[in-house]
């Protein structure tokens, strides 16, 4: 560090020191600077010093070292108040209310100093003029700390009742703390309602709506409002992430994730600040913190995950369990020293409530990303009967209930002949149920399940149900024809059928079984359709097996379900067929027809695949609504029973159309539900990041850009240009560009842009390399890097040449123009102008080789009056305080000439240029005023208001055109010279 020589340097490197992030590095920086400000030998120099280090500190975790300065500001005030000018003498007392804090926080403080600190502060705040407000709040923060309630709404209402003034703190931070004292005393909808200006950007500091959204996650779960408490977490853990000193809001985020049911992201931010474990500077807020740690470790426990691995204090490993154990210990010590300190149990009662609280929501999704949450395993019919004591299950009761499941076409068929064959281990059991166990594990085995098909025929046989046997033998040459044996499984299904139908003929068998083999032959003769032979004889075979088996169960159907399916299922075959022909519209129709018979046969669960091809083949059609009705349909049929990625799929498919049609807010809804169900799923990497890509986008065009940050973000790391396409890694690169400019993290903002352009570089199309250099450009410059910004806006103005986009063009060269003036006001006069200038030739040369295109050449030459007016405005501020007279007078003449041009160009253009006529109108003026000419100023300004007055198109707003009026009317009231 350099050394300081005078008060202005100090100046200088507290407001840099200021600007540093939170943490030991910044309080240090101010101890060295308190030790500069000494050598000076400048009484208010100490003074601002040790104000500035108080400030440090109190933003850090060491506010324990507060005491100290405070102490010597305050012998310095009591011996020399004449030493303290009016903003250090108010500092002065605004920090005795850290003070007051501060020694809440510190359970050595005894409570007999802080109450004797409380009367001191009201005796200063009295002789210095100053309202009770802050003293009252100050005397409810103690008595609600201490857990003396009467005193507590004493002292509350007192404090709404004083007068606010200098010393009261923020309307931010005064409703936080009416709103935290609300949801303490169980009135979360009050406290939520206080919250609302802070939440809603009225409202706001340094530290708010930080402190504010992360106390309001727990009322809004409480609450039931979800969907608010998960934008809340979102919204608020990009504000407490970088602030060191705001542990106890970082524990609510904890805390929040604890009882949402998002545990691995509770980890994960456990992760991210391992010093919260330890660092003692402020022990109440590290109270919050382990309490907070052994609630989410139990939960963890709690889903026999005490033996996982977790952050924790450095030093050692941890498992969750362990964990749990020490965070629990660390908590309750400190906790009772509080109660020792303070006479009371409360904050030992408070902290073991927190530990032990409930989750509020089973799983809320987050949109970001998440491991698949844990969860027991389901206990199946043994296990349930062996937890409930009731001995060794019924095996006719679980081959029963198995039957019934099967013969109703139930989606848990399959799992209930399993519970029969685990309790039928080692038990006797006759053919017929051998065969059935047999027939349904090949069922589920799928290829490797041929040979069991034989053997369950064979028990069928055994049994005395040959037509049975026939249609488990079917059932196995469909399965190799899955397995791609097709020509061998046309052969073996063919015996099956000559001897079904024999059989049938003859009375030997029923018709579920000589159906269930007529439809195994029609399913073998599609897979040869669906090897592309279906414009052959293998088409025409397949519809006459298909059609055999409608005409077939047609005359038989009446109640039985099975059959039912089996019609369903042969008009969906040919559904396929049509498709396969090319009839779009028929094999549409086909489909919509088999769903709907399945969900009129009481078989939804059925209809999710076809209303899926009905989708599909709608976007074929270009017919969005139809393809938005049928993945509708296919949720709402496929309810508890679709698996994870297929119940993500959907969601993703329905996030798209709806989205398409301008529906961001349920486009966001769908999409946060597919990034859920991924997770679930265990495809983050690949269908979850394109569902968080596509939700924060969606969250994007809501204006929620801390969410739709936060999420695309998430996003990031598993975008890859071999599954998604370098397009998606581009998209989200941009769109986070835009959120993160919108928050006004431009350093940031440019950093995604530049990253963006860089892979768009490549691209034979250049116009999206353009735009995000452009784009890098503005970012750059708002994070006042000029010369970083210049680089970037003359690349985009190559690029807007190559393409031919003078506009574009233009606006690059401006800009430029610009931060030549801001890195350089004497030097960078010369380039600024020859920017201008050059500016001005391309819009020129643009109009004279411009087509009769009107629209066209209406916006070059908008450009061109847009160049002339920023042209006139660079040059007015160009002009140096210290300059002489003549230079003045000889660039505002110059600036008024362009400005001129800039007026006749957007009167040319009409109506629509009214609002930048008269913007360069009143610009005009005020140069006229500054030369002296005050005639010609009030003529410029009856011109506005003339414009005004007739009612012209051009004006955006309202409230535009009555400011317009107002500057025009100041105009007229400037005095003759």
């Amino acid at each position: 560090m350099d050394q300081i020589t005078d008060f202005d340097g100090l100046r200088r490197a507290m407001a840099e020191n200021s600007e540093r992030p939170e943490g030991p590095a910044r309080n240090a920086r101010a101890e060295r600077l308190l030790t500069e400000a000494e050598r000076l030998n400048i009484p208010l120099a100490v003074i601002e010093a040790l104000g500035h280090q108080l400030k440090v500190y109190n933003y850090s975790s060491e506010k324990d070292k507060m005491f100290v300065p405070f102490a010597r500001l305050l012998r310095l005030w009591d011996e020399r108040p004449e030493d303290f000018d009016a903003y250090e003498t108010h500092s002065l007392h605004w920090v005795f209310k850290w003070m007051s804090a501060g020694m809440l926080d510190q359970p050595h403080v005894p409570l007999a100093s802080i109450e004797k600190w409380l009367g001191e502060m009201e005796h200063r705040y009295r002789l210095a003029g100053h309202s009770e407000r802050a003293v009252r709040s100050a005397e409810f923060s103690v008595a609600a700390h201490l857990g003396d309630l009467p005193r507590a709404e004493r002292a509350y209402a007192a404090w709404l009742a004083a007068d606010r003034d200098s010393m009261a703190d923020c309307h931010a931070c005064e409703l936080h703390g009416q709103g935290e004292w609300q949801a303490r005393r169980g009135r979360d909808a009050e406290a939520v309602e206080l919250w609302r200006p802070v939440l809603d950007g009225e409202f706001s500091c340094a530290h708010e709506p930080h402190a504010v959204l992360a106390s309001s996650l727990v009322p809004l779960l409480r609450l039931g409002r979800a969907d608010e408490a998960r934008a809340h977490h979102l919204r608020g853990l990009r504000l407490v992430r970088p602030m060191e000193s705001m542990r106890a809001a970082y524990a609510d985020h904890v805390e929040f994730c604890a009882l949402s049911g998002n545990e691995a992201r509770g980890l994960e931010l456990l992760a991210e600040r391992p010093a919260y474990f330890t660092d003692g500077g402020q022990p109440r807020s590290r109270l919050d913190f382990l309490a907070v740690v052994a609630l989410l470790m139990d939960r963890l426990a709690g889903a026999g995950l005490g033996g996982q691995r977790v952050p924790g204090p450095a030093g050692r490993s941890w498992t969750a369990g362990d964990l749990a154990a020490h965070a629990r210990a660390e908590a309750l010590e400190l906790a009772a020293r509080f109660d020792a300190r303070n006479g009371t149990p409360y904050v030992g009662e408070r902290t073991r409530e927190r530990m032990a609280q409930v989750p509020l929501v089973e799983r809320l999704p987050l949109g970001v990303r998440a491991a698949a949450r844990p969860a027991a395993a389901a206990a199946g019919p043994v296990a349930a009967a062996a937890e409930s004591g009731a001995g060794a299950p019924d095996v006719a009761e679980l081959l029963a209930e198995a039957r019934r499941q099967s013969d109703t076409l139930r989606p848990h068929a399959l799992q209930a002949w399993e519970a029969v064959a685990r309790a039928a281990e080692g038990a006797e059991l006759d053919a017929r149920a051998r065969a059935e166990i047999a027939d349904h594990e090949a069922m589920g085995r799928g290829p490797e399940g041929v040979a069991l098909f034989e053997r369950a025929a064979e028990l069928y046989a055994e049994a005395g149900d040959p037509g049975e046997a026939l249609a488990a033998r079917a059932r196995g040459a469909y399965v190799r024809a899955l397995s791609g044996e097709v020509a061998e499984a046309v052969d073996a299904v063919a015996e099956p059928y000559d001897q079904v139908l024999a059989l049938y003929a003859e009375e030997g068998t029923e018709v579920p079984q000589t159906a269930s083999v007529l439809m195994s032959r029609a399913r073998v003769l599609m897979r040869r359709v669906h090897e592309g032979d279906a414009a052959s004889a293998a088409g025409a075979d397949a519809e006459r097996a298909v059609r055999e088996v409608l005409a077939f169960v047609g005359g038989h159907i009446g109640d039985d379900v099975r059959l039912a399916a089996r019609a369903a299922e042969a008009r969906a075959m040919l559904a396929e067929l049509a498709e396969h022909a090319g009839d779009t519209e028929r094999a549409a129709d086909l489909f919509r027809r088999a769903a709907h018979d399945f969900v009129v046969r009481g078989l939804p669960w059925f209809a999710v695949e076809y209303e899926v091809r009905v989708a599909a083949l709608a976007h074929q059609l270009d017919d969005m609504a139809e393809a938005e009705r049928a993945v509708r349909a296919a949720l709402e049929h496929g309810g508890p029973y679709l698996e994870p990625v297929g119940r993500a799929q959907l969601h993703l498919q329905l996030a798209e159309l709806v989205g398409g049609r301008g529906e961001a807010v349920e486009g966001a809804e769908h999409a946060l539900q597919a990034a859920h169900w991924a997770d679930e799923a265990g495809q983050g990497p690949t269908l979850g990041a394109w569902a968080r890509h596509q939700l924060g986008g969606f969250l994007l065009r809501q204006g929620r850009f801390a969410e739709a940050a936060e999420v695309l973000e998430s996003a990031l790391p598993e975008l890859t240009a071999e599954i998604h396409g370098d397009g998606a890694v581009v998209q989200t690169q941009w769109w986070l560009g835009d959120c993160l400019s919108a928050l006004g993290e431009h350093r940031a903002a440019a950093e995604r842009r530049l990253e963006a352009a860089e892979i768009a570089r490549l691209w034979p199309e250049q116009q999206d390399h353009a735009t995000l250099a452009h784009l890098a450009g503005e970012s750059l410059s708002r994070a006042e890097l000029p010369a970083e910004a210049d680089r970037a806006y003359a690349r985009a103005g190559d690029l807007w040449r190559e393409l031919g986009n003078v506009p574009r063009l233009v606006r690059a060269l401006r800009a430029r123009a610009w931060l030549a003036l801001r890195a350089d006001e004497d030097a960078g006069l010369d380039e600024a102008r020859a920017l201008m200038t050059a500016a001005l030739e391309e819009c020129r040369t643009a109009l004279a080789d411009a087509p009769d295109d009107e629209a066209g050449r209406a916006d070059l030459r908008a450009e061109l009056g847009n160049t002339h007016r920023q042209f006139g405005d660079l040059l007015a501020r160009s002009v140096a305080e210290e300059a002489e007279d003549a230079s003045i007078r000889a660039a505002f003449e110059e600036a008024l000439s362009h400005l001129a041009e800039a007026i006749t160009v957007f009167a040319s253009l009409g109506p629509d240029a009214l609002h930048s006529r008269t913007g360069a109108e009143l610009a005009a003026g005020w140069l006229e005023a500054d030369l002296g000419r005050p005639s010609a100023a009030a003529a410029r300004a009856r011109v506005v208001l003339a414009a005004y007055e007739s009612g012209g198109t051009g004006a955006p707003d309202e409230e535009t055109v009555a400011a317009r009026r107002t500057e025009a009317h100041q105009l007229l009231d400037l005095p003759e010279e």
